[in-house]
This record gives structure tokens, C-alpha cells and sequence, in this order.
């Protein structure tokens, strides 16, 4: 007898932990999806130049490509008015020219990183400070956008 609330208990849970998930097909969760690449990319990018990954010239000019390719998709799935779900603060919508602006930004580092990876042997002291203006990048617009 103890098995059906038991049973009970954990249906219900399992049903509300539905209720949170994002729509991958929503502007959220194609933003979120291209954020989780360009993250997993720029780790990867970042773990090679740091030692903790082997430096691989030839994975670095692609991974560096893709994500120079990534950092141009995320903007056209911001809506006009914030989602309920959305970690971005208010900001993104209040001050959309600095938002704009810090997306240019990161296109224009990432292009700088691939051309950095076009000019020669690629080594790690070749693209280093290409890819830390790209982080840098990536860090201003979290801190000024982002609700940790």
C-alpha cells in the first residue's frame, strides 16, 4: 500500500519538471542552443590554448571558424519584448544600442581570431590574444546583460 503514494508522489514530480523546459523550436531555446555552442566551442578553443587540451592547429582553425559562423545567429531570435523564461536582464530591450553593439563587437573579434588562424603556422602564441579579445568580448556583454 505504500507503493501508490510513493507511485503518486513521483508522477507528480516527474510532471512538473516538464513544466519548466524551453521550447527548442522558441526564440529562447534557439538562442540558448547557439549560446551552448559557441560555448562548447570556445572552450574547447580556450582548453588548447590554457594546456588543458592538446593544441591541434587544425581543430583550432575550425573551431575558430565555427565560431566566428555562431556568433553571427543568436540576435535574430531575440524578440521585441523579453520572454518569461529568458536569464537576460531587462537591459537587452532597454539599451538595445550598446546590446547591438556588443554583438558587432563579437562578430568582428571572432573574424579577427579567423583571420589571426589565416596568417601562417597557427600556434598557441600566434592566436592567444585574438581569442582573449573574443572572451573579453563575451565577458562585457555578460556582465552588463546576463542574470547569473
Amino acid at each position: 500500500m505504500k507503493l501508490m503514494p510513493l507511485c503518486v508522489s513521483l508522477i507528480a514530480v516527474l510532471a512538473l519538471a516538464g513544466c519548466d523546459r524551453i521550447d527548442p523550436n522558441s526564440p529562447l531555446g534557439k538562442r540558448k542552443a547557439i549560446y551552448q555552442q559557441m560555448l562548447d566551442t570556445k572552450e574547447d578553443l580556450g582548453g588548447m590554448l590554457r594546456g588543458r587540451l592538446t593544441f591541434d592547429p587544425e581543430g583550432f582553425v575550425s573551431g575558430a571558424a565555427k565560431l566566428d559562423e555562431l556568433s553571427r545567429q543568436p540576435w535574430q531570435y531575440y524578440p521585441e519584448v523579453k520572454e518569461e523564461q529568458s536569464e537576460a536582464r531587462d537591459d537587452v530591450w532597454q539599451q538595445q544600442e550598446r546590446f547591438n553593439q556588443l554583438a558587432r563587437e563579437l562578430e568582428a573579434n571572432t573574424a579577427a581570431l579567423v583571420a589571426a588562424t589565416a596568417q601562417g603556422q597557427v600556434t598557441a602564441g600566434s592566436v592567444g590574444s585574438a581569442f582573449q579579445r573574443v572572451e573579453d568580448t563575451c565577458e562585457a556583454c555578460h556582465k552588463k546583460f546576463r542574470n547569473y
